[in-house]
């Protein structure tokens, strides 16, 4: 099964950098330095975990905007300058080492299925969410603090 994992567009968020810790409240966003925890901050564009001294920041996303009961907003970490994460077959070491939920959703926004998996296992969890055949799309969740972390398309 070929599948696309994808981060969220940087240029969603590139603005708000500039902003100051004031204009960023006005927004509820919240300006964050990366300390040294392990793993770091998961940054939602580049896929990947803060190092320490990064900039990141702290926003209600509304990743799942569609007009159905699944509709999702949750907070969600990014980092500033990072690329989109857009890779085919591949999936990016922040989701391979940690607990996901796996929700598979049809072209109405409806939840048909979902997968508790440990990270190592994410790509049967993929496949076997995009064997239902009205599975448009997945959501990967970190599984612990139920927030969004990327987006499965079949490729």
């Amino acid at each position: 099964m070929s599948f696309r994992i994808k981060g969220l567009p940087g240029e969603h968020f590139n603005h708000l950098f500039a902003m100051t810790d004031e204009e960023l409240a006005k927004h509820h966003v919240v300006r964050r330095i990366a300390d040294d925890r392990q793993p770091g901050y998961p940054c939602r564009v580049s896929l990947t975990d803060s190092k320490p001294g990064d900039e990141l920041l702290l926003v209600n996303y509304e990743h799942l905007p569609v007009d159905s009961p699944y509709r999702m907003r949750f907070a969600i970490f990014v980092r500033k300058g990072d690329e989109t994460y857009d890779e085919i077959g591949e999936v990016p070491e922040q989701l391979r080492k940690r607990m996901l939920a796996v929700r598979a959703f049809d072209s109405l926004g409806m939840m048909l299925a979902f997968e508790l998996v440990d990270g190592r296992g994410l790509e049967q969890a993929i496949e076997k969410l995009f064997a239902a055949p009205h599975a448009e799309y997945l959501h990967v969740h970190f599984a612990a603090p139920g927030c969004y972390a990327a987006r499965v398309e079949r490729a």
